[in-house]
């Protein structure tokens, strides 16, 4: 079903918000997802503050506007043929640190990593440098209720943003704006009310703890040196981490892996082999290969294990057939060190 246009006074409402100028129309969105690829948007502005953000939904709302919110564009594939609407670019990113109340402020566009959690490394406070390198902005990590195994060298638990949540602004879904503290948000395991409520963070408040800046520095290095051996580095392998949901008692990387899949290519899209629920853009990949080798690792898992895998990705907008090319399997880099080859190592001097 095709999503009618946007209607005039809309469009006059939101050039009234934010001027002629930055109402912008056919914006490609490949260069805001972490993915890199996906069509126009119809209309595209960014919200500058948290009071234009709310404006902006509202806006939409009262005229009945097919409209997504998009931030760092981390969990997201947007289709080949773009998002017939509204695109709103959160890019609302001031930040506030009262360091004797050990309290920072940030606007839900904010990036986490490095702005957030280094500005509160330089002040002097703990609780947020066990997420660094996750790729999500402030509204993002209380949408997913952002984890990381952490602190190194044991990671025995699981951190979550949860637990530095002292309060945050939001717009309802009803439309109005309400400080709501961190028992609203019902978080669980990737999830919060955010998942099940049409509610809009603006901004956050976390509380967190007087810290060494030379020991909060090391636990982001360790954790960088973690990931790196899991995760491709984004500007040289766009990806949008895990595609598909975690199988109580077994992982889906692991079912992955075990069906020979690391490596598989459809078009520019491949199964890396860092780890094998993470796919990764070779270079000019197309929404259709992406959802292609989705199908394919899918129907290969299935056959396989009796599994079947559920994405837990975002899919934007109007999308093209899915590629039907067959796979190609490119081989692991020798160079490439991953965490189950050290993994291995470990377990071969224990066994010598």
């Amino acid at each position: 079903m095709s999503t009618p246009p946007i209607p005039a006074p809309a469009l006059d409402a939101l050039r009234d918000l934010f001027g002629a100028d930055r109402v912008k129309q056919n914006v490609p969105l490949a260069p805001f997802t972490t993915f890199q690829l996906g069509g126009p948007a119809d209309v595209y502005v960014e919200a500058q503050t948290d009071d234009e953000l709310a404006q902006a939904i509202r806006i939409a709302r009262e005229h009945d506007v097919h409209f997504f919110l998009l931030g760092m564009g981390a969990n997201v594939l947007v289709g080949d043929q773009g998002f017939r609407g509204l695109v709103i670019r959160n890019a609302a990113t001031h930040t506030e640190i009262d360091a004797d109340a050990g309290t920072l402020w940030a606007e839900s566009g904010a990036i986490m990593y490095p702005t957030v959690i280094n500005q509160a490394i330089n002040a002097g406070l703990s609780g947020l440098e066990h997420y660094a390198g996750i790729p999500s902005t402030v509204g993002g990590a209380l949408w997913q209720n952002l984890h990381f195994l952490s602190p190194a060298p044991a990671r025995e638990r699981t951190m979550f943003i949860e637990e530095v949540l002292q309060e945050a602004d939001i717009l309802t879904e009803s439309n109005e704006r309400r400080t709501v503290g961190v028992d609203y948000f019902e978080f669980g395991y990737d999830d919060s009310i955010l998942h099940h409520r049409d509610d809009v963070v603006l901004s956050a408040t976390f509380q967190l703890d007087a810290g060494d800046p030379e020991r909060m520095r090391e636990i982001v290095e360790q954790n960088l040196e973690w990931r790196s051996l899991r995760h491709p580095p984004l500007d040289t392998e766009p990806s949008v981490g895990s595609i598909f949901k975690k199988i109580e008692g077994i992982g889906a990387g692991r079912l992955i892996d075990e069906c020979g899949l690391k490596g598989a290519k459809i078009g520019g899209a491949r199964v890396t082999h860092r780890h094998a629920n993470i796919f990764v853009n070779d270079g000019g990949a197309t929404a259709a290969d992406l959802i292609g080798l989705i199908q394919y690792v899918q129907r290969v898992v299935e056959e396989k294990t009796g599994y079947r895998l559920e994405t837990e990705i975002g899919f934007i907008g109007q999308f093209d057939e899915p590629s039907e090319e067959t796979p190609t399997f490119v081989p692991k880099d020798p160079d490439l060190v991953t965490a189950a080859d050290l993994a291995k190592k470990r377990q071969a001097q224990a066994n010598s």
